[in-house]
């Protein structure tokens, strides 16, 4: 028996890779580090893109432990914190922990600047208007 999908419809051609990517999306929800997405209200610069600002908790980490990298449609946030020898801990509930946070990006998404202030890392995205575009296709004609 086939399995059906919502993009197993003959109307929705070219749709397999976005199919693949909410798969993968659905499989990788851990809840560290916490985050938030927010719309950033646009200025008067007289272009019309959306602007998204994505705010990940990364107390502990300093720049070097991050790294914010864009892979095909996908922004990639990684953290590794090295292990500091020579400390005698008597409690230790602060773990050097690594993670690797992704979200997938609509087609023009450009990711403009990061950030590490305050154990906070805000990566800062925008999506300009796409041009409108009608194009003629030809009919050929054969006897």
């Amino acid at each position: 028996m086939t399995r059906m999908t919502p993009f197993s419809s003959p109307l929705l051609l070219g749709f397999d890779t976005m199919e693949k990517t909410l798969e993968r999306i659905a499989k990788g929800s851990e809840g560290y580090p916490p985050y938030n997405i927010e719309r950033i209200r646009a200025s008067d610069d007289g272009k019309n893109a959306e602007r998204l600002r994505i705010t990940l908790a990364v107390a502990g980490f300093c720049e070097d432990d991050l790294d914010v990298t864009t892979e095909e449609n996908q922004l990639v946030i990684r953290g590794r914190q090295a292990e500091t020898d020579g400390r005698d801990y008597l409690h230790r509930g602060i773990a050097a922990r690594q993670f690797q946070r992704m979200f997938v990006l609509a087609d023009g998404m450009q990711v403009i600047s990061a950030e590490l202030k305050n154990g906070l890392l805000s990566v800062d995205l925008i999506r300009p208007e796409p041009e409108r575009m009608v194009r003629k296709i030809n009919i050929s004609v054969r006897d």
